[in-house]
């Protein structure tokens, strides 16, 4: 039996960074659409390298692969707030994690959002931690809150960034639901826009969990 479990947060006109207008209905023009403006890391997304990187790779270079494949959930929650997660946090996983793997890192952080502290009081990653991914040559780090570093602490903010893209991990930022997880490990997808010379996209991303 398979369960699919959407790990996005839903798109309206009250999430920061977005504005959704008509732009043709049905009474009138016979069909109905709609203009999107999205912030680039709005939501669910998918940081690039070029996010933080000189020179760096953008998303429309994005090697798919990484996008999809097994994924640990790492459970931590209830994170507190401001909570630094360093290596220790991540107990006897630590030495389960090989070259290529996909983390999941779970902190029900995604129940603040719309308040806040879902910004501006998020746990984050060490620059340890980032430094200790990279030498383990990790494919991607999943994280609730809307960043991997604190956002208020723009040191923290470029060193934590550059040193995961540097070690070429993707970052997926904003996830939600994670809680509902059962399995230690589940079948991941989160697919960018491929956007020319993007720094960011929403993605859809979904966990697929199966009882075998």
């Amino acid at each position: 039996m398979t369960k699919y479990i959407d790990l996005s947060l839903p798109i309206s006109d009250q999430m920061p960074g977005v504005k959704l207008a008509e732009a043709k209905t049905l009474e009138r023009d016979g069909w109905n659409a709609t203009t999107l403006s999205l912030y680039s890391h709005c939501g669910t997304h998918m940081d690039a390298p070029r996010h933080f990187l000189p020179g760096g790779r953008t998303l429309d270079q994005q090697d798919l692969s990484v996008c999809f494949g097994p994924a640990t959930v790492i459970n931590l929650a209830p994170a507190e707030p401001r909570q630094r997660i360093d290596v220790a946090s991540l107990g006897h996983l630590a030495e389960e994690i090989r070259p290529g793997a996909r983390l999941l890192f779970r902190t029900d952080w995604y129940k603040r959002y719309g308040t806040p502290a879902y910004r501006d009081e998020l746990p984050r990653l060490s620059l340890d931690l980032a430094q200790w991914l990279v030498q383990r040559k990790v494919a991607m780090v999943g994280v609730e809150p809307p960043s991997v570093a604190d956002v208020n602490n723009p040191t923290e903010l470029t060193e934590v960034h550059q040193t995961l893209f540097r070690g070429n991990i993707v970052i997926v930022e904003g996830l939600a639901n994670l809680d509902q997880i059962r399995t230690p490990v589940v079948q991941f997808v989160a697919l960018p826009l491929r956007i020319v010379g993007g720094d960011g996209s929403p993605v859809r991303a979904v966990a697929i969990e199966s009882e075998t």
